[in-house]
């Protein structure tokens, strides 16, 4: 189907969200003139009144109204456009209809997963059939995973355009980050909980390639084993176990970071998928870098004790429905003061098979799970619609393997910070 045959150019599903909300204020003010969009959720005066909220480029979209759980109306949706992108977690409760739906129309879609386990279903029942219609069906395009996924992307294609080789050891610094994880990711961390009650299940969970398109070519793990009967603290242990808090060469004290079970995953199956472009060598970690001051030690303990304890309590049902009435819920947020008081900043730093070292800094002036995250997604929805030079590839894939370099140079244009360096002998950037 052409694109002139489709009734719309991109159909944000989830418009009514909080997330969604800030998604579609960011495409309204960033949509090419006369880009035909629409906005669709469950309710459509809940999206109604989202739109009478958006600057006046918006006031002509349509509004659409479709149930998730419905697979005639996701397939209908998915139908009458070229770019789907959903906001609408977690995904492996709500997300596979709408998913499956678009690689079945050929159609592009977004989402913001940050579930192993989803993208591990829709890989292994959707990724031929998106190939054969051509549909580029890319998870995690929000703070998870595109900073990780695109920062080593293009630290590996400056390596290769430098004739330096290709990446061995490489890691994502969290050097700063203030802002807070939105209700839907705990929500999406509270539905995997649930699921690795399934010993196989939480076997692919903790595989550090379990999203690999090929797993027996990748390296055996230890911790691709389910947990032993009767051990439902494996999952505690295994992250006190292989994340320690620690000193860095470099004085400064590391502790594990939140989402890196999950990115470590993708940014993996990104370099599967490009036919191991970044190396066999290829090591990749995350972690939080808590500076070398005085405090910092007791500072990353105490965040460390307080991620496993969140972690470990996520795993039982009464202890889960204690951290329910703490935690944010789907659809809330912080005001818009708070968000414009968020930032990040990711470094990238990775050896080459040649030898130089090469630092990545990926970082912005936005709340990384609201305003950044809004904007990640609304810039990789319009890459995919509108954008003709996005990689020669279709099936499931990753932002690096489906959207590329471009995205990068569109969230440049946002104001976000992405560069790569040569680092020094000292470790400094030249």
């Amino acid at each position: 189907m052409t694109a002139a045959e489709r009734a719309h150019d991109l159909i944000l599903f989830g418009a009514s969200g909080f997330v969604g909300s800030l998604t579609a204020t960011h495409l309204a003010e960033n949509a090419p003139v006369g880009a035909r969009i629409a906005l669709a959720g469950r309710s459509r005066d809940k999206v109604a009144a989202v739109q009478r909220g958006l600057p006046d480029a918006a006031r002509t979209w349509d509004v659409l109204e479709a149930d998730a759980g419905d697979p005639e109306q996701m397939a209908r949706l998915a139908a009458s456009t070229r770019v789907v992108v959903t906001t609408v977690g977690p995904y492996a409760r709500y997300g596979l209809p709408l998913a499956a739906a678009c690689a079945g129309a050929g159609t592009h879609y977004a989402d913001l997963t940050g579930e192993v386990l989803f993208v591990r279903e829709l890989a292994d029942t959707c990724h031929e059939l998106a190939q054969q219609t051509g549909a580029k069906i890319v998870n995690a395009c929000g703070f998870d995973s595109i900073p990780s996924d695109i920062g080593v992307f293009l630290t590996a294609e400056r390596a290769r355009a430098d004739g330096a080789g290709q990446l061995t050891n490489t890691t994502l610094f969290v050097r700063g980050l203030r802002g807070g994880l939105s209700g839907g990711t705990i929500d999406s961390m509270r539905q995997q909980a649930i699921e690795m009650d399934d010993p196989a299940l939480a076997g692919v969970v903790r595989d550090p390639y379990g999203l690999s398109p090929d797993r027996s070519a990748e390296p055996a793990s230890s911790r691709a084993r389910p947990p032993k009967a009767g051990g439902p603290l494996d999952l505690v242990r295994g992250v006190a176990r292989h994340t320690p808090v620690r000193r860095g060469p470099d004085g400064h004290w590391l502790g594990p970071f939140v989402m890196a079970a999950f990115n470590t995953r993708i940014v993996r199956r990104s370099n599967a998928l490009l036919d191991h472009a970044y190396g066999r060598d290829f090591r990749y970690q995350e972690v939080m870098d808590f500076g070398r001051s005085a405090k910092a030690p007791a500072v990353a303990s105490g965040m460390t004790a307080g991620l496993l304890g969140v972690v470990g309590a996520m795993r039982f049902g009464p202890t889960r429905a204690v951290l329910d009435r703490m935690l944010p819920k789907p659809g809330e947020g912080p005001s818009p003061e708070r968000q414009r008081a968020g930032r990040f900043r990711m470094e990238i730093e990775a050896g080459t098979s040649g030898g130089p070292r090469y630092r990545t800094v990926f970082a912005a002036n936005a709340d990384p799970g609201y305003s950044g995250t809004a904007i990640m997604l609304g810039q990789s929805g319009l890459a995919l619609a509108f954008d003709d030079d996005l990689p020669d590839r279709a099936g499931v894939l990753t932002p690096a393997t489906g959207i590329g370099a471009g995205l990068a140079d569109r969230l440049r244009a946002q104001g976000f910070t992405i560069t790569t360096t040569v680092m020094s002998p000292t470790g400094a950037a030249r």
